[in-house]
């Protein structure tokens, strides 16, 4: 679906709109009250997920924020560490909420790209000298999104993740744009989640659906999820009209490799034009140094946003591109467009 007002808008998978037959269900769902249990389109969507991943229960929460910090409030105790990359979004785009609402203390990895080695784990664990926080719990961010989309692979997840058992950790897995690691590897993503004792994945993002979020684990993980649902307002009532839409989402999860293919074709042209400028993309995120591109008089972003395209702005001089199911092979020739007239202005 084309943006109405002629907008390009590579900031976020986020921004996709729903489908005509999401609306579609989304206007004809059953519904019930979910607060008491009874939403049929919720307990539908909750056992297709936790089926789809390979865990015993799910439950559906409003955001993928709130999925990370209910499980770290499981998995954690006021005054614990948790071990998670510099870059992860537990830490650095959720409202400083490890510690707000479960008063854990992050214990940063310095990885520019996500990964977290077995020896990262056994240096932060391998003290338990009194005046240090007692580490917990080690937390995935697959794919990372602030280094481009990059993955996390099934064997460092698994050889890390065994020194976190050793050292008595639980793991939690941030997959906000998990079936973007599926469809870059062509793994299920009960591949990934086996790894893990919780999972949060996205259904707003790369999936479509305008709203919602799921977070699965043991029955045991789950019951105890719902409670810090409750905790932090995110019971909903007649929810399943959320739900629908999740659904759907779900079903059109093995489509995101043509996502990938449009970050490829952006990346390379963008590098035909300046060498090194973006991030060779592994899934459907593209970073371009501002710097690299020669010409620029003051910001390329504000240049790109006058030519009507929005891109997202993750650091100094680093713009990101993220390609979904409502931009184009026509909105990438925009963007090409754009950079072109630099040479000619």
């Amino acid at each position: 679906m084309a943006f109405s007002n002629g907008i390009a808008d590579f900031r976020s998978d986020t921004v996709t709109q729903p489908t005509d037959a999401m609306r579609s269900a989304m206007a004809s769902a059953e519904v019930g009250d979910d607060v008491y249990g009874e939403d049929p389109t919720i307990r539908e969507l909750e056992e297709a997920s936790a089926e789809l991943v390979g865990t015993e229960a799910a439950l559906f929460v409003p955001s993928g924020t709130m999925g990370n910090q209910i499980a770290i409030s499981v998995h954690t105790r006021p005054g614990d560490g948790l071990i998670c990359a510099q870059t992860a979004h537990v830490g650095r785009y959720e409202g400083g909420g490890p510690a707000a609402n479960s008063g854990v203390q992050l214990m940063y990895v310095n990885t520019p790209n996500g990964q977290i080695s077995a020896e990262d784990v056994e240096l932060l664990t391998s003290s338990l000298d009194h005046h240090l926080p007692r580490p917990s719990l080690l937390t995935w961010e697959n794919t990372h999104n602030v280094s481009g989309g990059t993955l996390v692979s099934c064997e460092m997840m698994e050889s890390t993740g065994q020194a976190a058992r050793e050292a008595g950790l639980a793991i939690h897995l941030d997959g906000a744009r998990l079936f973007n690691a599926c469809a870059a590897t062509g793994l299920d993503p009960t591949q990934y989640v086996k790894h893990v004792d919780s999972v949060q994945f996205c259904l707003s993002k790369a999936l479509g659906a305008p709203v919602g979020s799921v977070v699965a684990g043991s029955r045991e993980f789950v019951n105890e999820a719902h409670r810090r649902r409750k905790r932090l307002g995110g019971g909903m009532r007649q929810a399943g009209i959320l739900a629908a839409a999740g659904l759907l989402a779900l079903e059109h999860r093995n489509e995101l490799s043509a996502d990938h293919a449009l970050a490829r074709s952006l990346a390379s042209a963008i590098n035909e034009r300046f060498p090194g400028a973006a991030n060779p993309p592994q899934s459907n995120i593209v970073v371009v140094n501002e710097a690299a591109i020669e010409r620029v008089q003051g910001s390329w972003k504000l240049t790109l946003e006058a030519a009507g395209i929005k891109v997202g702005y993750i650091g100094r001089g680093l713009l990101r591109f993220v390609t979904h199911r409502d931009v184009s092979d026509e909105d990438v020739a925009r963007v090409l467009a754009v950079l072109d007239d630099l040479g000619t202005s």
